[in-house]
This record gives C-alpha cells, sequence and structure tokens, in this order.
C-alpha cells in the first residue's frame, strides 16, 4: 500500500488544530501525519504535538508546506489545512487515482461548512475551475506525487498564489484528478466580509496575479480585506525647522 504523508501547515490555529489533527489520525490511522508550524505565538504547536510531528518553518504557507515535504517519507504527499474537514473515504481514491503513473496529482470536490446561495455558487465554480482549467487550491486538499513534487522542487516561494502556480506547474507534467470525496472548508473569513463581496475580491486578486503583479503586494492586498480603499498607515508628521 502506498505511503501516504498528511501535511498541514498551521499558524496560530489553537482553536482548530486538536480537533483537526485528532480526527485526521481517526480517519487516516496508517498516514503519517505531519503538522507545520510557521511561529505560531498561540498553543497551536503543544495541541498538535498530542497527534502528530510536529515541526517549526519559517511563516508563509508555501516555505510550511515545503518543510514539511522535506521531513515526510510518503510517495503521496497531501497538503490539508487545520481549518477543513476531509471525507474518510478520501484516501482510498486519492490511491485509486494515483494507480495512473500519468497521474500527477489532484484534489477533492471543495464544500463550505454552510450552506448559503453564495458559498454553494463559489464551491460550484471552485469545483468547475479544477475540472476544466486544472486550478486547485489549497483548500481543496493538494495532493502530488512525490516525484514530481521533488521534480518541481516543490511548492513556488511566493507569499500568496503558491498552490495556484504549483497546480499550474503540475498539469504540465501530467494529468491532476479532482476526486469525488469532500474537503469541507470553513467559511468563516469568507461570511465576516460578506461571501459575495469576497468572491468579487478573489477574482480581482488573481487578475492581479496573472497581470504580472507582486505576489507579496497581493497578499498584503488580501489581508487588508475587501475595502474598496485599504486603509493606510498614516504618514509621521513633519517636524517643523527650527
Amino acid at each position: 500500500m502506498t505511503q501516504v504523508s498528511i501535511i498541514v501547515p498551521a499558524l496560530n490555529e489553537e482553536a482548530a488544530i486538536d480537533r483537526a489533527a485528532s480526527r485526521l489520525c481517526r480517519d487516516f490511522p496508517d498516514c503519517e501525519l505531519i503538522v507545520v508550524d510557521g511561529g505560531s505565538t498561540d498553543a497551536t504547536a503543544e495541541l498538535a504535538a498530542a497527534h502528530a510531528t510536529v515541526i517549526t518553518s519559517e511563516r508563509g504557507r508555501a516555505r510550511q508546506m515545503n518543510e514539511g515535504a522535506r521531513h515526510a517519507s510518503g510517495d503521496i504527499l497531501w497538503f490539508v489545512h487545520a481549518d477543513t474537514d476531509i471525507a474518510p473515504e478520501a484516501l482510498d481514491q486519492i490511491r485509486a487515482a494515483l494507480t495512473d503513473p500519468a497521474v500527477v496529482g489532484g484534489g477533492l470536490t471543495l464544500r463550505f461548512d454552510r450552506r448559503t446561495p453564495a458559498l454553494n455558487y463559489l464551491a460550484w465554480t471552485s469545483n468547475a475551475r479544477a475540472r476544466r482549467l486544472h486550478h486547485i487550491f489549497g483548500d481543496q486538499a493538494m495532493f502530488i506525487r512525490r516525484s514530481a513534487f521533488d521534480e518541481l522542487g516543490g511548492f513556488p516561494d511566493l507569499a500568496i498564489m503558491e498552490d495556484l502556480e504549483m497546480s499550474r506547474r503540475l498539469h504540465r507534467r501530467g494529468p491532476l484528478r479532482l476526486l469525488p470525496a469532500t474537503s469541507t472548508a470553513s467559511s468563516r473569513r469568507l461570511t465576516a466580509h460578506g461571501t459575495w463581496r469576497m468572491i468579487a475580491f478573489m477574482q480581482y486578486l488573481k487578475l492581479l496575479y496573472f497581470a504580472g503583479a507582486d505576489p507579496e503586494a497581493i497578499r498584503a492586498r488580501y489581508a487588508a480585506g475587501p475595502r474598496l480603499f485599504p486603509k493606510r498607515t498614516p504618514a509621521a508628521p513633519r517636524t517643523s525647522r527650527p
């Protein structure tokens, strides 16, 4: 049976990590579980250590996932967010998909932990995009064949959109599969800012990325939220000359 390593990047996920790690251990007991802490200031690392191997890394999802992969022993690398619930049947489907030597990776069918017209629309379009454009994002629990991951040198060291760029690079090497097993993502950030507003905002950020904008600037814009005019730090007052 092909060895699978589950890699969970985490940063200040104290509220979610214990439940997430314990559930992954329960549903996938034959998988290696690695939590990569990016310098949490809460009890994330301590809580995760009860269920998983915990390693530390520089902050940044791409760097954390690459560090987790460096420590992993599996032939399949499976990247799961701490606030995402994975259907138990996913592991068998991943192993089955990768019996085809041409397949380099893929993801799971996205849904959200709440059901609203906007969230249902977002899940539907995300899954359609993954099937047709082969763009798979982190909340779809991306899995990658280890040999393909190593050939590409891991995730690109980007401040944001590392999952999008990785799926694009993978697709140039072989087919990606979207599996029917579900990845249930948290809707907390979407609902906090307004789901329709966030859908438009994320499309805007992707357009910036495809237009060649600096990923660090896109990350800063994402962190500021979907305001039309993000708040700026006020300039320091000028001192009068004597």
